[in-house]
């Protein structure tokens, strides 16, 4: 991000909330996004969070989610310049400890029992079924610029999972079907002094609770159906649905849930390609992962 441009998006927070100058400490900072502790004279605390388009709207997604009753950071302020969203969030401090697989088990079923919002994108049967065309649509317009051009696997790939998504796509909408964090990771549970919150909630949606639970133990390893069943069982143990372990397209909850995760993982990554990063550098890497999950999504659906 730009520097001026940084400065400006906080001088905005600051003149919103009548606060002077602090000081700055970065936590965390990619390209796309960043998270830094305001220390104020008065040694208040503050979190400054910034995030570019498609991310922009999580101040609009925290407030709602606090309105009924999710436990997250509580938005102070917050502004947009340009493609850049500001944020002014409570500091929760350093967490006591991390998040295990209970405690993700337990935050799950709160936040799928939150009511619906109508506010937030819909993730439905259809939606699901149509997300390996998307990806071939990313794929279509990266190869018109000349990137992406030696990956007739990865289109190969792709046609497989269309035809057979509508019947993999089938028990979509069983419960749990609302709210969908879909950055559910240990990291983003604080466990904290006064309680849990939930963080980044960036890209929430409504759709297909599983998601999240096929999301908790990240995909930089294999799938893992084994260890999901039993995340799975723990979530129904926890207060969950019992249809969580319900049999979908043909599948057992645990592969259907893994193998749809990695789906819209891969049409995440390549929108990011062509749309939102479109940095041909990096194009090796994401091929490497598209790749990658693609086999998985193969082997879980049964393609």
């Amino acid at each position: 991000m730009d520097t001026n441009l940084n400065a400006a998006l906080l001088d905005d927070l600051l003149t919103i909330t009548g606060q002077p100058q602090p000081e700055r400490t970065e936590v965390r900072v990619w390209s796309m996004s960043g998270v830094e502790r305001l220390s104020f004279p008065d040694g208040t605390t503050r979190i400054f969070k910034y995030a570019k388009r498609p991310f922009d709207s999580e101040d609009q997604v925290l407030r709602l989610a606090h309105t009924l009753g999710v436990p997250v950071p509580i938005v102070h302020a917050s502004a947009v310049t340009g493609d850049w969203l500001g944020m002014l969030l409570e500091d929760l401090g350093n967490p006591i400890r991390d998040a295990d697989d209970l405690d993700g088990a337990a935050a799950a079923v709160v936040l799928h029992r939150t009511p619906t919002a109508p506010a937030l994108p819909v993730l439905g049967e259809e939606a699901l079924r149509a997300l390996p065309n998307r990806a071939l649509d990313h794929l279509d317009r990266l190869r018109k610029e000349e990137r992406w051009q030696d990956t007739d696997d990865i289109e190969h790939a792709l046609n497989q999972i269309a035809q057979a998504a509508e019947d993999r796509a089938a028990g979509a909408t069983l419960a749990p079907f609302g709210w969908v964090h879909s950055e559910f990771h240990p990291t983003s549970l604080h466990i904290g002094q006064r309680g849990w919150r939930l963080l980044d909630f960036a890209r929430a949606f409504t759709g297909p609770g599983l998601l999240d639970l096929a999301s908790y133990h990240g995909t930089l390893d294999a799938p893992d159906p084994v260890r999901l069943r039993v995340f799975l069982e723990a979530y129904v143990t926890e207060g969950g649905t019992p249809e969580a372990l319900a049999e979908r397209g043909g599948l057992p909850a645990e592969k259907w849930a893994l193998g749809w995760h990695r789906m819209w993982a891969v049409e995440w990554f390549m929108e990011q390609s062509i749309r939102w990063i479109n940095c041909p550098v990096h194009d090796p890497a994401y091929i490497r992962t598209v790749r990658r999950h693609l086999a998985d999504v193969l082997q879980l659906l049964a393609v």
